[in-house]
């Protein structure tokens, strides 16, 4: 009786062994081709075979528990099942690397207090794809959860500009880890101020993304940013000087905004323009597609220095923008002098600027006549008035004469100490000819210099034309005049006799 049973059963295990799921487990997965390319279906098959494989590891560690099979028969079994969750586990891996994605849910564009432009990003981890693999393979194992399928690891952010420039600080921000429906906010110092930028995302397994965003403004701000490069200036009295202005708009698309100065003397004459067209500005309105818009300030001083402009003394202002249905609720802006806490308390927008009153003289000689004659052997003695017409105090006023040649001069005085705005001082000029010098006409140049706040000032030159005539004989002149005299009279004394015959 026992030797049938015996004989049956090794038949069975025998026949067992020869079935198709024992074959492919002992053989492992069968590869295709597109499981490369469809690795979700590449991912389906390992998955089967590695239940089999389990499935077939279990069965023979209970026939060999029985010690119905031999040890090496066991341990075919157990490399077979290790050969299938290796390939299990690749596959799954290769899955969830390849749906990992990152997005930039938000880019915020906002200004600090201290004025600097800062970007302000939401990083998020849109992969998701945990709940979808389970339903879709039915997987719901230690292994799944254990590699963590709703995390990114190991982000690196950056901004760069249209030339592929790091324009951000820092340069480059990590993210260790990024889970499924938690985003993380990154903040940025702009090193280059744009609107638009590129964000370049490197994650996982060496990923890479770039995305070309167009930087959101801070609608909670709801006013106008206004920035100038050139905040602060000199100009002489009597010129004009030009403040570059940009205006970039956070919020408020569609309203409309008025330009206003205060803390600048009435004296000071001002004027808004576009720097494209010269048109004069008080008020303007952003689009949906213009949020930055360009503006100049035109200060003009007076010709004089008073009590409100004084040389040399620095006038600090502001330049304000408004929305234009809040211009009615502050009235008389120019009545009074405003201070920073003021002025931030308004919650508009606004810059202080800086415009430094200076002066400069200006050297003119005035002269009652330049044409001069004298006789030979004679000298010739002029003078000139030398004025300041500017608006600073002149030193060091020289003056020299380029005399013709073989002349000698003298002036006094050759050199003024100084002179304040307005005044005027006397110098005279005294021309000696040679000896031997001829009939005819000589010219001299007269230069003059002095010395502006240690700046040169040059007058304009001054010719003075010398002519030189000879002398005359009374008596020739004389008897030339009786002559004539004698000439005419004999000649109506002949026409009279004629006229009598």
């Amino acid at each position: 009786m026992k030797t049938p049973f015996l004989f049956l059963l090794c038949l069975c295990i025998a026949i067992s062994a020869l079935t198709p799921w024992q074959s492919m487990a002992q053989s492992g997965t069968y590869y295709n081709q597109r499981d490369d390319q469809y690795r979700l279906l590449g991912l389906k098959r390992a998955k089967e075979a590695f239940e089999a494989a389990r499935r077939d590891f279990d069965r023979e560690k209970d026939l060999f528990e029985k010690k119905l099979i031999s040890q090496a028969e066991l341990d075919r079994a157990q490399a077979n099942y290790s050969d299938a969750e290796v390939n299990y586990q690749q596959s799954l891996l290769a899955v969830l690397f390849e749906q990992q994605f990152i997005t930039i849910s938000k880019a915020m564009k906002y200004q600090s207090a201290d004025g600097t432009k800062k970007v302000r990003l939401r990083v998020e981890n849109a992969s998701g794809g945990s709940a979808e693999f389970r339903k879709l393979l039915n997987i719901d194992d230690e292994l799944f959860r254990s590699l963590q399928p709703d995390i990114v690891n190991n982000i690196y952010v950056s901004l760069l500009n249209n030339d592929g420039a790091v324009i951000c600080q820092p340069y480059e921000s990590k993210i260790s880890e990024l889970r499924f429906g938690e985003p993380k906010e990154l903040n940025f110092t702009m090193l280059q101020d744009l609107d638009v930028v590129t964000v370049n995302l490197i994650y996982g397994k060496g990923s890479q993304r770039s995305l070309k965003v167009y930087l959101e403004k801070d609608a909670a701000i709801n006013k106008v940013l206004v920035q100038s490069q050139q905040f602060s200036q000199e100009a002489d009295l009597g010129k004009t000087a030009s403040f570059d202005l940009t205006l970039e708009l956070f919020g408020g698309v569609g309203k409309t905004f008025n330009l206003q100065v205060v803390n600048l003397p009435t004296q000071i004459n001002r004027f808004f323009k576009d720097p494209a067209t010269n048109a004069r500005l008080s008020q303007f309105k952003f689009t949906e597609n213009v949020a930055t818009r360009k503006a100049a300030l035109d200060v003009t001083l007076p010709d004089r220095a008073n009590d409100a402009v004084a040389m040399d003394k620095p006038i600090q202002f502001y330049v304000l923008v408004i929305p234009t249905d809040q211009t009615q609720s502050i009235a008389n802006l120019e009545s009074k002098t405003w201070t920073q806490e003021e002025i931030e308390g308004l919650h508009t927008g606004y810059v202080k600027l800086e415009l430094l009153p200076r002066g400069k003289g200006i050297l003119l000689i005035r002269a009652q006549q330049l044409y001069l004659t004298l006789k030979q052997g004679e000298n010739v003695e002029m003078s000139f008035d030398v004025v300041n017409e500017g608006s600073r105090r002149l030193d060091n006023i020289e003056i020299k004469i380029d005399p013709p040649l073989n002349w000698t001069k003298d002036v006094t005085p050759s050199v003024i100490p100084s002179l304040e705005v307005g005044e005027e001082k006397r110098v005279t000029l005294r021309f000696t000819p040679p000896g031997d010098i001829g009939v005819g006409r000589y010219d001299a140049r007269v230069r003059s210099t002095a010395l502006s706040d240690n700046e040169p000032v040059v007058g304009e030159d001054k010719t003075v034309v010398m002519e030189v005539v000879a002398e005359t004989n009374i008596f020739g002149t004389i008897a030339i005049v009786l002559l004539i005299v004698g000439l005419i009279a004999g000649m109506v004394v002949f026409g009279i006799k004629l006229s009598k015959r």
